[in-house]
């Protein structure tokens, strides 16, 4: 395409005073290579040529381009005129969808008449000529929960204990297959969700419905993960491996054995894909040792750096990764008098100097090389947060009775002025 937008762009019409426009959809899309080449264009013949680049996702988009435009967020479409547009594809189209169908696409679709669209191909694709597509097909296609499914899990959930209203909930679905972007929550071979309730908290939801059919990882797909989100996924795998290590609860032999490989693969690539991006032999053992810390904390839970991470990432909505980086040096320290054996265990198996203080004070020193946030201040929160952060660790009925040490909520208030 470079050729041609450059002939088109480059002629002009003598005695015209208007100018060409020329329109790149999906201009998130291009190759970096691509979008230089693009900004060199719009230089030279910006006399006479006007370009609108239309795109998804701005942050994919190289500064110098953006320097050059003006930028618009278009507001979704009104439900209505959603509905009426969609009407009109489907009497140009003669295509067989109930009324309901009509409505599943419009509200699924948000005011994007792109993404709404889509829906709708996709629905009658899936639908494959077997009648009108209904408003179950529709949901069905998108993966979406149907409104009727969720109002009768809010009843549940609001007249039942959350446990039990959890274990209510059954679930069909399709083949269910997860390819990791990142290598952190191992979450491709988990049976748990984290779900944000209310505006400030969030709760965990384990299920064997969650569990994939299949997990495909592949270290091309995490090769542009930016530093800083590779250095905090990477913390937050070795986290899961660590706390199914030492889980007082469930810790076993298997759960052991994943999560020691875990810590060998995490601990050999993390420092590695951080300083080059590219380097695919560190980016696989990243992704291999997240999915293994997910089976072994699968096997035993998460406990007390979980628990003080979530407070971080409800309240305050920093990344999941980076709050447990954060909260992990204070919690190790405090837990040291309980799983000086564990924690021996794996400074030993990393070939760091014995004792606990080995696997402190290596987890110390990873944070500082890969240059993360490491103190509270610095994701903008203040003393004056810890006591509500403190009250919703010190609740966490599910978490914490798996920690080495018993936390009392005087405990989780020193340990988050520790890092304050």
């Amino acid at each position: 395409m470079r050729n041609e937008i450059q002939s088109f762009a480059s002629t002009m019409r003598f005695g015209s005073k208007g100018f060409k426009l020329i329109i790149l959809d999906e201009c998130d899309s291009m190759t970096k290579d691509a979008q230089f080449a693009l900004r060199r264009i719009i230089d030279k013949y910006t006399k006479h040529t006007r370009f609108c680049l239309i795109g998804n996702y701005v942050s994919k988009v190289i500064p110098a381009l953006q320097s050059r435009c003006t930028r618009f967020r278009f507001a979704p479409l009104a439900p209505e005129s959603v509905r009426e547009r969609i009407a009109h594809v489907v009497q140009c189209e003669s295509l067989a969808i109930t009324a309901e169908g009509v409505d599943a696409v419009r509200d699924l679709g948000a005011g994007d008449m792109r993404r709404t669209l889509n829906i709708l191909q996709s629905s009658f694709l899936a639908k494959a000529g077997a009648g009108a597509v209904e408003a179950d097909d529709v949901y069905a296609t998108t993966g979406q929960p149907r409104p009727r499914d969720i109002e009768a899990i809010a009843g549940m959930l609001l007249n039942l204990p959350f446990a039990e209203a959890v274990e209510q909930v059954s679930a069909t679905r399709p083949p269910l297959i997860l390819i990791p972007t990142t290598a952190g929550t191992g979450s491709e071979v988990t049976n748990v969700a984290v779900v944000t309730t209310g505006e400030t908290s969030k709760r965990g939801i384990a299920s064997g419905a969650l569990y994939a059919d299949m997990a495909i990882l592949d270290p091309e797909l995490t090769r542009g993960l930016p530093r800083h989100v590779t250095a905090a996924t990477g913390i937050d795998a070795m986290v899961h491996a660590i706390e199914a290590f030492t889980n007082r609860r469930s810790k076993n032999p298997v759960s052991d054995a994943l999560a020691l490989t875990a810590l060998d693969r995490l601990h050999r690539g993390l420092e590695r894909a951080c300083a080059d991006g590219n380097d695919t032999e560190a980016r696989g053992d990243m992704l291999l040792g997240a999915m293994l810390a997910g089976q072994a904390f699968s096997n035993s839970p998460c406990a007390g750096v979980h628990a003080m991470a979530y407070p971080l990432g409800g309240i305050f909505h920093v990344p999941h990764g980076l709050s447990n980086s954060v909260v992990l040096p204070p919690v190790l320290r405090f837990n040291a008098s309980a799983a000086e054996d564990q924690y021996t265990e794996i400074s030993a198996r990393l070939g760091l100097k014995p004792g606990s203080a080995g696997l402190i004070d290596e987890m110390e020193r990873i944070a500082e090389a890969v240059g993360i946030e490491r103190r509270l201040s610095q994701l903008g929160i203040s003393h004056n947060d810890v006591p509500r952060m403190a009250e919703d660790v010190a609740a966490n009925d599910r978490l914490l009775p798996n920690n080495p040490r018993e936390m009392t909520y005087d405990d989780i208030v020193a340990m988050y002025e520790e890092i304050l």
